[in-house]
């Protein structure tokens, strides 16, 4: 009963004795019968879409074609450095560099407005001092200077941190967020005039 499940028809096939010996040497290399060996060649040369009665490409040129596609591809990569990533490392560096300046200015100019608070500060004390008789009056206006100066450097100092802030978002994007940038710079300049 276990037999009638596997009839099998086997077919025979005439192969000349040298090709006989070639299939002979292959099953005793790879330990297989000569079915298998044909069934093995069949299904590989279906599987690789190989043209059996059409001879073989030579080595050289398929080694010429691969260099070819590696050409191909080094010279694509050469274009796309040169169109699109030298930009980008160039806006890159152009933003940095217009970072650096802005901030370098922005901080002389808050030390140059620091200085001269302080002077003025200095000048408002020995005015208040000299002019006012009693010492109470004296110091409230002490305080009352000390209290608007410090939150003008508040806002001063908070306005300086936003204009920060939004330069490294600024120098964050990518080449290709244009609308950020846009965005990023208008609310930069909108800082710098506000009072």
């Amino acid at each position: 009963m276990a037999n009638q499940h596997r009839k099998t028809i086997f077919t025979t096939i005439a192969i000349d004795s040298e090709t006989n010996k070639l299939v002979e040497k292959i099953c005793k290399r790879y330990s297989l019968k000569k079915g298998e060996v044909v069934k093995l060649a069949f299904v590989y040369l279906d599987k690789a879409s190989i043209n059996p009665s059409e001879t073989p490409e030579s080595t050289k040129a398929e080694l010429r074609k691969i260099n070819k596609r590696q050409d191909d591809l080094i010279r694509f990569i050469r274009h796309y450095e040169e169109e699109q990533l030298n930009p980008m490392i160039r806006t890159s560096h152009s933003i940095t560099t217009k970072f650096d300046t802005i901030s370098k200015g922005l901080v002389d100019s808050l030390a140059e407005n620091i200085q001269d608070n302080r002077n003025i500060l200095a000048k408002l004390s020995e005015v208040i001092g000299n002019s006012f008789k009693s010492q109470n009056d004296v110091l409230n206006n002490h305080a009352n200077a000390i209290n608007s100066l410090s939150k003008i450097f508040k806002q001063g100092n908070k306005k300086i941190e936003q204009i920060i802030y939004l330069y490294i978002e600024l120098s964050n994007c990518g080449v290709m967020d244009s609308k950020k940038k846009e965005n990023l710079k208008s609310q930069i300049t909108n800082l710098i005039n506000s009072q």
